[in-house]
């Protein structure tokens, strides 16, 4: 049974202010020459929500981090960070902002202390205070003991672990991890999605998780899907499954993307 995207934009009720949200996205479009890969594009995300924007590749996740963390300028709709237009105010709503993007991007020669060291001061960040912070979200990690060690000798799981405790370090309100646990072994994809569901719950962060990975949902996250540069459906994970009338999610977006697409087909 074909579920029509359009189902997905029924009212929801009074919203929270976009100053009460991690991150507000409002009416945002992008395009690549004629190409659009972004169409409309509108969520919020609230503190302490962990929210999976799930997509297949090419479904516009990582051109909706670039703008999101000014890599691309947005020319039509908006995005706030606790109320703060990134592209107005973009200095503040970054300094906001915590992110992990899909490509390394640790120095293999330099060690992690090193590394950390660089990231801090990239925030403005230097001193004592620095060193401290460093080392505690090294063993949030479980990557105290390798502060010294020259990145190019850590498994890709434990590189993952350094770059969220770098993404971390200047104490964001929201995180962004784009395919974070791509490549990586089930036993290290479980562990990091662990931690940042802990950080979640224990820091109030906001967190925007990109995946084409279905079984990285789970059934108390919130759950964006985006096809097509799209969001057919935004929500509990659970009620997005209830709403399609599927019995899993990897079935709710099976039907969901299907639909979207047959309407492409007939425009």
């Amino acid at each position: 049974m074909a579920v029509a995207a359009d189902h997905w934009m029924e009212a929801r009720g009074p919203s929270a202010p976009d100053e009460a949200h991690c991150l507000a996205v409002r009416e945002v479009s992008h395009s690549f020459g004629k190409r659009k890969a972004l169409d409309s594009v509108s969520f919020s995300i609230a503190p302490s929500d962990f929210t999976v924007l799930l997509g297949q590749n090419g479904a516009g996740k990582t051109t909706l981090f670039s703008l999101i963390t000014r890599l691309y300028d947005n020319r039509s709709g908006s995005i706030r960070v606790l109320g703060m237009e990134v592209r107005k105010r973009p200095s503040a709503a970054l300094a906001l902002i915590g992110a992990v993007f899909q490509q390394r991007t640790l120095d293999l020669d330099l060690t992690v202390r090193q590394n950390l060291r660089y990231h801090a001061a990239l925030h403005g960040m230097a001193g004592h205070e620095t060193r401290a912070r460093i080392e505690a979200e090294l063993r949030r990690v479980g990557m105290l003991e390798r502060i010294d060690d020259r990145v190019r000798s850590l498994s890709g799981g434990q590189m993952r672990r350094v770059e969220i405790a770098g993404a971390l370090l200047h104490r964001p309100k929201l995180l962004l991890l784009d395919e974070p646990t791509v490549g990586l072994d089930i036993g290290s994809r479980q562990a990091i999605l662990e931690h940042v569901h802990e950080l979640c719950r224990e820091q109030g962060l906001g967190v925007l998780w990109a995946t084409h990975l279905i079984d990285e949902v789970g059934p108390q996250d919130r759950v964006i899907v985006l096809h097509q540069g799209r969001v057919l459906a935004e929500g509990a994970s659970e009620e997005v499954v209830r709403t399609a009338g599927a019995s899993s999610i990897r079935e709710a977006f099976t039907r969901l993307t299907g639909a979207a697409a047959s309407e492409r087909s007939r425009s």
